[in-house]
């Protein structure tokens, strides 16, 4: 019986070199998993910014064109800076944000919010940041690729009553 409790005693300090090894080779594993998920939670909540932030664009041309721009300022511009604002104000660099307003079915032509003939027009509204001005971690330039977000709206008024 004795011996049994010694041997049982002996058997810890006997594998502690072994736990050392075993840590020093599972510890990398551990940290790389570790990173890879805080990189992968980093990019969903970017994207989540993303399309919150031409959320806002779009319902800002939603809204009293009249009572929401400045004197000169086209609805284009506003919701540009808007969309800009937004992302700016969520950690991203506004100049790293290209925000485009253009018909759904036709991504070349130009949407003119302002245009009496788009009025109850669909227009879309995107937006697109490079993943390397969003990742914590240094990204090659060959692995880097553009993040989007996109919203249809339709180019219409709703009056704010007093």
């Amino acid at each position: 019986m004795l011996s049994l409790a010694k041997r049982s005693r002996r058997q810890p300090d006997d594998r502690r070199g072994a736990v050392a090894v075993e840590f020093a080779v599972i510890a990398p594993v551990l940290v790389t998993i570790m990173l890879g998920m805080i990189e992968l939670n980093r990019v969903f909540d970017a994207q989540n910014l993303l399309t919150s932030a031409v959320r806002e664009g779009a319902r800002m041309a939603s809204m009293d064109r009249e009572r929401i721009s400045q004197q000169g300022q086209t609805m284009n511009d506003l919701v540009t800076s808007t969309v800009k604002t937004f992302l700016g104000a969520n950690g991203f660099a506004p100049d790293d944000v290209d925000v485009s307003i253009h018909f759904p079915d036709d991504p070349a032509t130009d949407f003119d919010l302002d245009d009496p003939a788009n009025e109850l027009e669909l227009f879309e509204v995107s937006v697109k940041v490079d993943y390397s001005d969003v990742s914590f971690m240094p990204v090659d330039s060959g692995a880097d690729a553009p993040m989007t977000g996109a919203i249809v709206f339709r180019n219409g008024r709703a009056l704010l009553s007093n």
